[in-house]
């Protein structure tokens, strides 16, 4: 297996994020990237860094005014009087109309769904790499490769087409796909985070070329809230092709896997030639997000599962935060995704 990182991805480092009306310390830390490194390493996996493949397949996925105001609102930001060191949306429009903002402050409401995406100095510079990971990593299985692992970060699949949200900013899985897609390939997003992709789905939800399927926790009770729910099956030519599975609040290993064979199987239905896994490893029992409790053992269990569907397969890092556990959790996802099936993958 072929893992990409590229150290410009360190330098993006929120500081906070609003959570309950109470300022806390952002979880997504670039001391993630080490403990998931650490992973790989572990396995004897050579870690190489993503060549620029340009603007072109980002742009594929995003806006030209969302990917303008991510390269410029930092800088545009910092020259208000009195502004804080990071952009932080304080208005968010009832609905986007035609009219487009000028100033910053309603730039940054127009495009931050959340307070969970403050954008620093080195945000744009951070995403940018970690979308040309994704993109590395799509065209090492473009090239034959069986999978190619992406150590994304920061995070992709709370970005849609033109909103940051969620601690993430460009749709590093949503980019892959695409770019899969444009190769000719017929590419399904199966997403294995905590929480729901609903940037990913947002993107391709009223398309068929794209299948897109989530297993998350039910957002009736948690983020991303307004996305993810069991009758969001599509829209005009997408009806049919977006697949949300759901889960109660703490359910374990076995009602994970019950619910990926669900998944797995409308993947074959729809003939997918190609995978894009979006691995989130915050599904744990001892994350910090507390959201379900798949446990180190599980998510080796989960690896095998999506492994046996036989198809090359971008792995695209999403969520999994800093526990003691982080390390093993991937390794053990990585392990068993390696280890050889008795009809061969």
């Amino acid at each position: 297996m072929q893992v990409f990182f590229h150290e410009a991805q360190r330098q993006h480092d929120p500081q906070h994020f609003l959570v309950a009306g109470t300022l806390r310390p952002s979880p997504e830390q670039p001391a993630r990237i080490d403990a998931l490194l650490a992973a790989a390493r572990n396995l004897g996996l050579e870690v190489q860094s993503p060549g620029d493949a340009g603007m072109a397949p980002i742009a594929a996925v995003h806006s030209t005014d969302y990917l303008s105001f991510l390269q410029t609102i930092h800088e545009r930001w910092s020259a208000l009087s009195g502004a804080g060191p990071e952009v932080v949306p304080n208005i968010h429009p009832e609905g986007r109309s035609l009219v487009y903002p000028a100033h910053p402050a309603g730039l940054a409401g127009y495009h931050q769904a959340d307070t969970a995406c403050p954008i620093g100095p080195h945000t744009w510079h951070s995403a940018y790499w970690s979308a040309q990971t994704a993109i590395a990593a799509a065209d090492a299985v473009l090239r034959g490769a069986a999978s190619a692992y992406a150590l994304c970060r920061p995070p992709g699949h709370h970005a849609t087409s033109d909103r940051a949200g969620g601690f993430c900013f460009l749709s590093n899985a949503a980019i892959a796909a695409e770019r899969c897609l444009r190769a000719g390939r017929r590419p399904a997003v199966l997403d294995i985070d905590l929480h729901h992709g609903n940037g990913t789905q947002q993107v391709f939800y009223e398309r068929q070329d794209v299948l897109t399927v989530s297993i998350h926790a039910d957002p009736s009770r948690f983020y991303p809230f307004f996305w993810g729910h069991a009758g969001e099956r599509g829209a005009g030519p997408g009806h049919g092709y977006n697949l949300n599975l759901p889960l109660a609040l703490g359910t374990g290993d076995d009602g994970f896997l019950a619910a990926l064979a669900e998944a797995s199987e409308r993947i074959r239905l729809f003939g997918a030639d190609l995978l894009v896994l979006a691995v989130g490893l915050d599904a744990f029992e001892g994350d910090p997000f507390a959201g379900l409790a798949v446990t180190t053992g599980g998510f080796g269990r989960i690896a095998t599962a999506c492994a046996s569907l036989g198809l090359p397969t971008v792995l695209v890092q999403e969520g999994g935060y800093l526990s003691p556990e982080l390390t093993r959790n991937l390794e053990s996802f990585l392990a068993s995704w390696l280890r050889p099936a008795p009809s061969g993958r």
